[in-house]
């Protein structure tokens, strides 16, 4: 990038000229969302770019270590089962392996798609089946869907087959469920999404723009709590193309007064940020809890934080809240939850 540029990266809406003329899309909307999450993590984001060799990024944090130690117990109907996970990357499949013994499950691993095939129809064949596959999306020697289709041949339909990714999965979501797919994981993953993720396996199905019955949001009445301005115009912008009415909330105090001001049945659900200057989303939700109408004072609340850590989402329910939703937004992620809470 230009050194002229690098002084504007971090603005919305602001683009390489060059980048642009090349043809690649985007709104500049990405750095400027990344500054602002590091800034509400109290961290910092520096660049340095030099045209034709590079660009190299620098983000710092001050994390705080646990003072204690999440024990998970095993899964019951999972116990002593087998379980594969295939990614190229061996400590990856190292640490899942790791986290399913961890909770009582046998873990195979390999770093080969086609291997993955192999071992899927050896245990089919000894009658010592997995019980899930955990796949990587992207590896070199075999296409993910491809290899989905495959092991489903050999399997059925009946086995979760889980696609751990560090990509946005929407563009491909309907191919890869209509070949087999079960759920998908965002990396890097954690031990609650992956005790989730064995028990309920997500099984929802987008078509487009098009959500099934079960996710019709046209009608209920949101109300967003969210301190930054950008935040709150990309969080309504896909609250509204699902179908929800916005009402939105600047912090804490005045989500309280809305809600202490509102009817009865006015609102169907909270999405709380976390971290905010005037009153924090754990205080509000707790000044929330605590009104005198008993339907108003048990709205669902839902978490939305950058902060996605396992003492945070525990801090979360502590307080009081439904649901706990990781910044930056993943649109899916977002839909099934609301519907999840909804239902």
């Amino acid at each position: 990038m230009s050194e002229d540029f690098q002084k504007h990266i971090f603005e919305s809406f602001s683009r390489e000229r060059s980048t642009t003329v090349s043809g690649i899309q985007g709104t500049g909307l990405g750095m400027a969302i990344t500054k602002n999450i590091v800034d509400m993590m109290g961290g910092t984001i520096t660049v340095k770019s030099e045209e034709g060799k590079g660009t190299e990024f620098t983000i710092v944090f001050d994390c705080k270590l646990s003072d204690h130690v999440v024990k998970y117990e095993p899964i019951p109907e999972l116990q002593g089962a087998r379980a594969l996970v295939a990614d190229d990357d061996t400590n990856t499949c190292m640490s899942v392996s790791k986290m399913l013994k961890q909770i009582g499950i046998r873990a195979d691993w390999t770093v080969s798609r086609k291997e993955a095939i192999v071992r899927a129809k050896e245990a089919y064949d000894e009658g010592d089946d997995f019980k899930a596959y955990i796949i990587d999306w992207l590896m070199s020697d075999m296409n993910g869907i491809e290899t989905v289709r495959r092991i489903r041949k050999v399997i059925g339909d009946s086995t979760p087959i889980i696609i751990l990714t560090a990509y946005d999965w929407s563009d491909i979501e309907v191919e890869a469920r209509e070949a087999g797919v079960t759920a998908f994981v965002a990396k890097p993953l954690f031990m609650s999404e992956l005790r989730e993720v064995l028990t309920r396996p997500v099984r929802t199905v987008v078509s487009g723009n098009r959500l099934e019955e079960n996710m019709d949001f046209t009608g209920k009445r949101i109300l967003l709590v969210e301190d930054n301005e950008l935040n709150q115009e990309i969080a309504a912008e896909i609250l509204k193309a699902a179908g929800f009415i916005v009402d939105v909330a600047e912090d804490g105090i005045v989500a309280v007064d809305k809600m202490a001001e509102a009817a009865s049945d006015f609102y169907d659900l909270i999405l709380m940020d976390i971290q905010m200057p005037k009153m924090n989303g754990f205080m509000a939700t707790r000044e929330i809890r605590t009104l005198s109408d008993n339907r108003k004072a048990n709205i669902p609340i839902i978490a939305m934080t950058a902060n996605a850590f396992e003492e945070d989402k525990k801090s979360a329910y502590e307080s009081g809240m439904n649901g706990f939703i990781s910044k930056p937004i993943n649109i899916q992620e977002l839909l099934r939850t609301l519907a999840k809470i909804l239902k």
